[in-house]
């Protein structure tokens, strides 16, 4: 078993990139790309069921009139406004007390696009160039890489979480994690029974980790050389916590789909993400005059930014804690490549318990998104689990949560760190 921490330096970086140019795809394994929270796109249509909101009756236009791109739709946002509210409710997802899981707004039918293709992630926004591994496909093509032959994509609906609490149903992310293993064995079996390259960036992290602890371990062993994990950790973050407190202050910007309304309070997801006590400890992320909120106290604080009791339990205690809590290594040659250096919101602090204004942002180290805690508490779950082949944790001063996988030299390091996970040869002998 082989575990260690990087902290990389420039020369080291210097010559991965110089190094590059000379590397080919020839006898290497093939790499499936699992991209970030808000990159997979979604086609959407309505049936005759679909009720549109009393004040937006224009949103039931396009109903009976086939598939229609739902997100990402930047573009279509910018042309017509006024299609704002009827995205962020056809988006919306609804959790059905009665089946235990989340499913649709009535009358609404989607669909992921493209699974299995590069093409099937992107932002057509261009304030967010970049960020869903358009680099990353380009950098790859350029040491011989080809989408649908070497390279593949594994978009999801970034409304569901990874998984759910045994015992409960998860019928969106079953699917995904049943596509995701076909992708894996055709992928495979497309490059000569070559073992897959797993490579996920931010949430697409959690979606993979879940993914292959659902899977058994002889297939494991059988389909995957090795998982390259890009700007995750363990345990959420205390991004969430501001997102969720300011979605009851203000109304969202015109533009913003995912704050109208509240649509993204729905979504399993958004729960899921919360800081988990296994990253976070009594540690308070959230301080007011009354109380101070530990990762130990999400239920008190979902209800004080107006969540419902039934939902802080059926949606949060019951679903999305559970799967956060047992986080546990994958069990597969494993690279970890996180950012450090950046100041990133450790604490909010709302003195006067307004949970609508704007907090005073306490900043501890991190990438901007992902505290240096999350990196930490993934290094000892994963790390130190005598079961796991081997673990590297790899550390990029001052790099960003996106930067990862748009700054030049972090993003031809992390196609070093793929090239040499498929030279390398990891063995399995202890597990």
């Amino acid at each position: 078993m082989s575990h260690s921490l990087l902290l990389l330096p420039l020369l080291a970086c210097l010559f991965a990139v110089s190094s590059l140019a000379h590397e080919s795809t020839s006898g290497l394994h093939p790499v499936v790309l699992v991209p970030a929270y808000s990159c997979g796109n979604l086609d959407a249509r309505l049936t005759d069921k679909y009720r549109p909101p009393a004040a937006f009756p224009w949103c039931a236009a396009r109903k009976g009139k086939g598939w229609f791109r739902l997100w990402e739709n930047h573009t279509a946002v910018e042309l017509d406004p006024k299609q704002v509210p009827c995205y962020a409710g056809q988006l919306r997802l609804v959790y059905d007390h009665v089946a235990g899981d989340y499913r649709n707004a009535p009358g609404v039918q989607t669909r992921v696009v493209a699974f299995g293709s590069v093409r099937g992630f992107g932002s057509d926004d261009p304030a967010k160039k970049n960020m869903c591994m358009e680099k990353l496909v380009k950098t790859l093509d350029g040491v011989g890489y080809r989408d649908g032959e070497s390279l593949f994509g594994a978009p999801y609906d970034l409304r569901y979480a990874a998984a759910a609490a045994p015992g409960q149903a998860s019928r969106a992310f079953s699917k995904f994690t049943s596509s995701l293993a076909r992708l894996v064995e055709h992928a495979s079996s497309r490059n000569g029974g070559k073992p897959v390259i797993l490579v996920s960036h931010s949430l697409g992290g959690l979606n993979v980790n879940e993914f292959l602890n659902q899977r058994p371990l002889p297939w494991r062993k059988k389909f995957v050389n090795h998982f390259v994990m890009l700007s995750t950790g363990v345990g959420g973050g205390t991004v969430v916590l501001q997102f969720l407190a300011s979605a009851i202050g203000s109304l969202p910007p015109p533009s913003d789909v995912l704050s109208f309304t509240n649509t993204s309070r729905s979504f399993a997801s958004t729960l899921g993400a919360l800081p988990s006590p296994k990253a976070y400890g009594h540690t308070p992320l959230v301080v007011t005059r009354a109380k101070n909120f530990s990762a130990y106290d999400m239920p008190e604080f979902l209800a004080a930014v107006g969540f419902s009791g039934r939902d802080v339990l059926a949606r949060y205690v019951m679903r999305a804690l559970p799967v956060t809590l047992n986080f546990k290594a994958p069990l597969v040659p494993m690279t970890s490549v996180t950012g450090v250096g950046v100041p990133t919101a450790s604490k909010l602090v709302f003195w006067d318990g307004d949970f609508g204004a704007q907090p005073q942002v306490v900043y501890g180290d991190g990438d901007g998104t992902v505290n240096v805690e999350n990196v930490l508490a993934l290094g000892t779950v994963v790390g130190k689990d005598p079961e796991q082949p081997f673990f590297r944790s790899v550390i990029v001063p001052n790099t960003t949560h996106m930067g990862i996988i748009s700054d030049d030299w972090a993003l031809k390091h992390v196609v070093s760190e793929i090239l040499e996970a498929s030279r390398a040869t990891h063995h399995y002998s202890n597990i």
